[in-house]
């Protein structure tokens, strides 16, 4: 157990004990809502959320957003109306810096998108900071990867890529029209990294154009029209996972006819080409980089907070930074010791998750003086999707070693995984009614997004 903290409790007889979480996450909303409803419906707490966005967006359904198989819109959460549900305050802005002695956060001012100032910039006491920025694409210094490959990191992105998709597919459409007696070159698509993201991406891709082949905007051949390639500089897809699902994805991947390439390691992007150590030259209308993170740049200028070298956060077993007590880290922008290894946990959605349910009961301790308890990750499996050709991975804790899972089980567990999320913020009723709207609206509209 950690030392008790008794500067968490120095403020209680004169006002609530000010908690502000920085990011809206799947960990920082998360844990903004449990405080909400129970240090903040009680009084004892002051809990402020920070996020640049006005709405939330579960990241791991980016790659149907981008792919054009759901609508963002109808599955994004406003914060300012969950903060008005569950007892907690809403801050439109971004991190700038922060002032440890005098325990302030610096939020940045916020612009439209003719650079007029909505909102300006602030500075928000805090007795607890809570850092749940996230993370950024880390393009490994990669020639021209920033400039010519587009992240996955947000909705914008996924839009981004949806439309650019949407533009190269009405080219060449035109393109064989006009020129019929010409070969018409391809769309490619390149997709390096091939991780979770980048597989799911690939897969999902291999759905939107057969959808795209109905209308007449798009009337491509999905198989002689289009070429995906997947870059991976490991020797096989999906690295972090066993061999077996590795194997078993890379096997549905290329019955998918999207073409694999490991052991490529990317040197440089150009806008029409992507260029591997090989020195091969690989055409390309569309490059998508999915192959790593990094914490957010800001993170490396907090008042001497220490980070890694990818600039998360070190945290320690409590989640508390090891610079500075008053200050905590949870989910992709934390560099959190495993217990099992020398390692940091990886970056992954349940990490976060599970990391908002500790603080929760971390910080009850905390406002009233207690020691804290360790954090403990316990892996429940990974499940990697791959559109109508269903889902396969793993579960963990149901025996000693994980077990292996496809079909119908692993997609209906798949599809579970967000709509627990989604009864964690809004409570079953929403929930219930939010996937009853969803479900109609794939039955009333088009199955593919094609503005």
């Amino acid at each position: 157990m950690a030392a008790i903290d008794r500067h968490a409790a120095r403020t209680n007889c004169q006002r609530p004990h000010r908690i502000v979480i920085v990011g809206g996450g799947v960990g920082g909303l998360g844990l903004a809502t449990r405080l909400g409803e129970t240090l903040g419906k009680a009084g004892d707490a002051q809990i402020v959320l920070v996020d640049r966005s006005p709405t939330h967006f579960w990241k791991p359904l980016l790659h149907e957003a981008a792919s054009g198989q759901i609508d963002p819109a109808t599955h994004q959460l406003q914060y300012a109306v969950q903060a008005q549900r569950n007892s907690f305050e809403f801050e439109q802005g971004e991190l700038a810096g922060i002032d440890r002695t005098a325990r302030l956060a610096m939020i940045g001012a916020t612009h439209d998108a003719n650079g007029r100032e909505i909102l300006p910039a602030r500075q928000l006491a805090f007795d607890t900071l809570v850092l749940a920025l996230g993370s950024v694409t880390n393009y490994f210094g990669v020639s021209g990867a920033a400039e010519h490959a587009l992240p996955l990191e947000s909705v914008a992105h996924a839009e981004t890529f949806r439309r650019k998709l949407l533009d190269a597919c009405i080219r060449a459409n035109h393109a064989r029209r006009t020129n019929a007696a010409q070969a018409a070159e391809p769309v490619s698509i390149n997709i390096v990294g091939a991780g979770a993201t980048g597989v799911e991406l690939a897969a999902a891709l291999r759905d939107t154009v057969r959808l795209l082949n109905r209308y007449s905007l798009f009337a491509l051949d999905p198989a002689r029209d289009f070429r995906i390639r997947l870059i991976e500089s490991s020797a096989r897809v999906l690295p972090a996972l066993s061999n077996e699902i590795s194997d078993r994805a890379q096997r549905m991947l290329c019955g998918l006819g999207v073409e694999v390439l490991t052991d490529t390691r990317v040197t440089e992007v150009r806008t029409d080409a992507v260029f591997t150590h090989g020195g091969v030259q690989l055409p390309s209308d569309i490059a998508i980089w999915t192959a790593g993170i990094a914490g957010p740049p800001v993170l490396r200028a907090l008042d001497g907070i220490a980070v890694n070298r990818s600039a998360q956060v070190l945290v320690n077993r409590t989640l508390q930074t090891t610079t500075d007590t008053n200050i905590f880290a949870l989910g992709d922008c934390a560099a959190c010791p495993s217990h099992n290894t020398d390692a940091f946990l990886a970056p992954r959605a349940q990490v976060a998750h599970q990391q908002a349910v500790f603080l929760a009961r971390a910080m009850k301790c905390r406002v009233t003086g207690r020691a804290l308890p360790e954090f403990s990750y316990r892996d429940a499996g990974t499940l990697v999707g791959f559109g109508n050709k269903g889902t396969i991975g793993s579960l963990s804790g149901l025996r000693a070693r994980p077990i292996f899972v496809d079909g119908w089980v692993a997609t209906v567990v798949y599809k579970l995984i967000y709509r627990k999320h989604v009864m964690t913020l809004t409570g079953f009723a929403r929930m219930a009614f939010d996937t009853a709207s969803h479900w109609l609206r794939r039955r009333a509209h088009p199955l593919i997004k094609l503005y």
